[in-house]
């Protein structure tokens, strides 16, 4: 038995023990970033068929870590497939036309932000990530994704912009287009309720 031959097979026989350690994890990864049920099942999928023909883990890196790079991957390579930039006249509805009301000359906050009292205990709670998801799913996909990395999972700017394939610029205008569209719904749905 070669010594390619002998990688393949622990590699086989760690995968069963693999799903059962990692694959929460991997389907919550994909499902933030996709925010698609079917998506995030089938790139997980996708992620265990490739470390299984794969003879590359030399456990220099962890299971997980090594499964969440093939995973990124699976999922930059997915997102390619879809729009590569979005047009900022895209990103605005009707409503959102008039966003400079929200920011002084310099890009502050024009007014102080609304005290949420106790933001921990508000995310704590299962209605208010309810009624985030309902916010997020109001607002684009990709503003959506973009919005999970940065400011729920604290992924840096350089990141976000390899795995959604977008400038730092337009990464800047959209995550500031997301806020704002979440920030508007959770005023009206959570806060103001």
């Amino acid at each position: 038995m070669t010594t390619k031959d002998s990688s393949k097979d622990k590699t086989k026989k760690h995968a069963h023990d693999w799903l059962n350690k990692h694959g929460d994890y991997l389907y919550r990864f994909a499902l933030a970033r996709l925010r698609d049920q079917h998506q995030a099942e089938d790139m997980v999928q996708e992620t265990f068929m490739a470390a299984i023909k794969s003879d590359n883990f030399t456990a220099k890196s962890s299971p997980r870590t090594w499964l969440t790079g093939i995973l990124k991957h699976k999922i930059i390579d997915l997102m390619r497939k879809g729009n590569r930039e979005i047009n900022a006249s895209d990103l605005m509805s009707d409503q959102d036309t008039n966003m400079d009301e929200f920011f002084d000359k310099e890009g502050h906050w024009a007014e102080e932000i609304k005290d949420w009292n106790m933001p921990e205990s508000a995310l704590e709670q299962q209605q208010f990530f309810k009624v985030l998801q309902n916010c997020l799913d109001k607002i684009p996909s990709k503003l959506a994704t973009l919005f999970m990395m940065r400011d729920l999972q604290e992924a840096d700017n350089k990141e976000i912009c390899k795995e959604l394939d977008i400038s730092s610029t337009n990464a800047w205008v959209m995550l500031h287009r997301a806020r704002m569209g979440i920030r508007k719904c959770l005023e009206i749905n959570w806060i103001g309720h």
